[in-house]
């Protein structure tokens, strides 16, 4: 038990600060769809799907002297089409087409620095990796906890915030609380670092089907594309997308990174959790014919589990009452984690000392009290 204390202070002390910082700005991020109707023009429009309107959206965008390399259409949560040029370049758009906002740098749109920094930590790939590590960190940090609340359990009480700012008060409230919100925490880590971690994502996928079967199934079409048509019927490319998939949602829209590419259109079918779905149908370029397709409910059993992941983390699922849980789950990593670091770093070893001095002093029939119930002494 003292080491797992040890260990638990240690790991809440080294990276509560920054579980805590990822819990805030992923509580921010829930309600990012929330904030845009509110501060953007035509944010708050309806959704269009039929292929006419977005042919002629397509059309326009892409005819545009500064063409996007891929869009992500509207959606039923936010009426604006987001563009994607090269770098930090990006654009607002209305389901006409006409740019409404336009920024070259992520510090420029709040929404965007923080997907930044709580999926990069403004560091790329690099980013993501650390922010993986602090996910399964976090893992052990709420097993570890688990561990030490157990023995106290009898004493459980649930509060928003500590009785009084002690540190037993706030060490109580500390493992109460996290005890609580255990297995929200649980989703929340895990999930985070199979995004960011992909031999952890392979690893508890395992059970239902190989990395090797997983990354076949998802690898694109070795067919090789034409040169970009300056006059490409994209409302034909979409009417052949939707006569493939009946009522599917078209979701993005992508030009080909390289000559010999293809047009990828990704699509969401309703029995698909993903915002922008996991579905595909491949274009030629230059004939805007279908030349491929990935049905998503056909993946391997462990590539489905893992498009959960996102919708399950970002609470793109279960509409407002799962939003406002994971907001209190975010809320409650975010005070644990700041809670751990002020308790830690404002007397790292200050509190084992105190107990050594207080068994020290105590009688002996104190002491054997204390070893018979453990559980009492806090």
């Amino acid at each position: 038990m003292k080491t797992v204390r040890l260990i638990h202070r240690w790991t809440g002390g080294l990276i509560g600060l920054l579980l805590a910082l990822l819990g805030l700005t992923g509580t921010l991020l829930l309600h990012e769809d929330a904030f845009l109707r509110a501060t953007v023009p035509h944010a708050a429009d309806a959704q269009r799907q039929d292929a006419a309107a977005l042919g002629a959206a397509a059309t326009r965008i892409f005819a545009a002297k500064d063409r996007p390399r891929s869009i992500v259409l509207a959606s039923q949560r936010l009426g604006l089409h987001k563009l994607a040029y090269k770098g930090e370049h990006a654009a607002y758009a209305d389901q006409d087409g006409a740019i409404v906002q336009s920024w070259t740098s992520n510090w420029a749109r709040p929404e965007v620095w923080l997907f930044d920094f709580h999926h990069h930590l403004f560091n790329g790939d690099t980013g993501e990796v650390v922010g993986g590590i602090a996910g399964l960190a976090g893992l052990g940090f709420v097993a570890t906890g688990l561990w030490l609340w157990w023995p106290t359990r009898r004493m459980f009480h649930v509060r928003p915030w500590p009785r009084m700012m002690k540190r037993a008060a706030i060490v109580h409230h500390h493992r109460d609380l996290g005890a609580l919100v255990a297995p929200l925490l649980i989703l929340s880590l895990t999930t985070g670092a199979a995004m960011d971690l992909k031999w952890f994502s392979d690893a508890i996928r395992a059970p239902f089907s190989s990395a090797a079967t997983m990354k076949a199934a998802l690898a694109p079409p070795k067919i090789k594309g034409g040169k970009l048509a300056g006059d490409l019927d994209w409302t034909a490319v979409i009417a052949q997308a939707q006569a493939r998939y009946p009522g599917a949602e078209i979701r993005t829209i992508g030009l080909p990174a390289k000559p010999g590419g293809l047009i990828s259109v990704r699509l969401r079918q309703q029995a698909e959790w993903l915002p922008n779905g996991r579905t595909m149908a491949w274009f030629d370029p230059a004939t805007g014919r279908m030349v491929a397709d990935r049905d998503a409910q056909a993946l391997p059993l462990g590539s489905r589990i893992a498009n959960l992941d996102y919708p399950l983390h970002a609470a793109k699922v279960g509409g407002l009452p799962y939003r406002l849980v994971m907001t209190a789950s975010g809320l409650t990593l975010t005070l644990l984690g700041t809670l751990a670091v002020v308790t830690f770093w404002g007397n790292p070893t200050g509190s084992l000392k105190r107990r050594k001095r207080a068994v020290k002093a105590a009688p002996v029939a104190m002491r054997r009290v204390d070893s018979q119930s453990p559980h009492i002494v806090r």
